[in-house]
């Protein structure tokens, strides 16, 4: 038996237009051409089918005042539109244009509500802390030990191997200039100071936050999708204390241990360009390092490690809880995470550079 099809249609009538046939979303582009075509007011409806779809386009042509809705639209179909008008999110009105000025100052706007967030958020995770020196049982030992598992001791081999590698080129380029003025001993200060004091905290604050930060983002954000966080809140449970302080912890805890790693490596990097290149045994090498290198420069270095897993973990985990939308904002939260970690790492190590300067460090 055939089945009859009744393609939708806009027919003329008396004052207008006559809606007719079936609007379902097999119709869709048609439906489309419909609406977009449309020069004259609806007075009268005579729909044989109707989905949501269709109701979508149909609310378009008609408006979505139910007292604006033309007649001949059956009980059914009034229900279907006044559901599809009360759960379609409406349609984001065009702002005018704005001048450069404008456009600069909403710029403005947005950065300095976008640091207060991170503020908020740094005060929570600081709270945090605060209370589980109060209660030290609500840590999570097991989700503890699988982050500095994971984000410890599995970013052993990459820092190690980009420090070393680091170290290696400024030895290499530095002692080009050194060997021209026949001062290749001074390759030892100038690989020390170096890594100790900036290039071991920062190269090692930069692979975490992408290798580390990215995760906690990505992580986060798609629990919110997945309303695992909400889920967590109708149990009666604190999604900071299962979800954040372990990485907040773990990682303040591994982020030394991978620096001081970074500086040996780096160091011993030089170490090995020096021996080859400037024909400086290792042990000058070590000689001369523990006669003119301060331990200073190795604590200033170290004190910059927990304070860039402390950023790391604030803008990874708050961009995570951010999230809102599908699978596209898991992306932008976390691209956002990694830019901006990076971003503020290198803006707090310009800072500690002022003070420990002032210090006299």
């Amino acid at each position: 038996m055939k089945i009859e099809k009744h393609p939708p249609k806009m027919m003329d009538a008396t004052g207008g237009l006559e809606l007719v046939g079936e609007w379902t979303t097999i119709y869709l582009k048609e439906l489309q051409k419909l609406a977009r075509t449309q020069t004259q007011q609806v007075v009268s409806v005579a729909i044989d089918a109707l989905d949501t779809n269709g109701a979508r386009v149909l609310l378009d042509i008609i408006g979505n005042s139910p007292n604006t809705w033309p007649p001949g639209l059956t009980t059914e179909q009034r229900g279907l539109l006044e559901l599809v008008r009360t759960k379609t999110d409406p349609v984001p009105e065009e702002h005018a244009s704005v001048n450069l000025l404008a456009a600069l100052g909403q710029q403005v706007f947005r950065v300095f509500r976008h640091g207060r967030e991170l503020l908020d958020f740094a005060g929570q995770l600081t709270a945090l802390i605060v209370s589980l020196l109060r209660h030290p049982r609500q840590l999570k030992i097991k989700m503890l030990l699988d982050v500095l598992q994971r984000d410890g001791l599995n970013a052993v081999p990459i820092i190690a191997l980009l420090a070393f590698l680091l170290g290696a080129v400024i030895a290499f380029q530095g002692g080009l200039q050194l060997a021209t003025y026949g001062a290749n001993i001074f390759v030892v200060e100038l690989i020390s100071l170096i890594m100790l004091r900036e290039l071991a905290p920062l190269i090692c604050a930069i692979i975490v936050a992408g290798r580390s930060g990215s995760a906690f983002a990505a992580q986060l954000a798609t629990m919110q999708m997945n309303q695992e966080v909400l889920a967590l809140k109708s149990l009666g449970q604190d999604p900071f204390a299962w979800l954040v302080l372990p990485k907040l912890l773990g990682l303040m805890l591994v982020m030394p241990l991978l620096t001081i790693l970074s500086m040996v490596t780096g160091i011993g990097g030089g170490m090995v360009v020096a021996m080859m290149q400037l024909d400086l045994s290792p042990v000058e090498f070590i000689h001369r390092f523990a006669s003119v290198v301060d331990p200073i420069h190795f604590w200033v270095g170290l004190i910059k490690a927990p304070v860039f897993a402390f950023l790391i973990v604030n803008v990874g985990c708050m961009q995570g809880m951010l999230a809102k939308g599908g699978a596209e904002a898991v992306g932008h939260r976390t691209t956002r995470s990694v830019v901006q970690s990076i971003f503020l790492v290198i803006i707090v190590d310009a800072l500690f550079s002022i003070l420990f300067a002032q210090l006299g460090w």
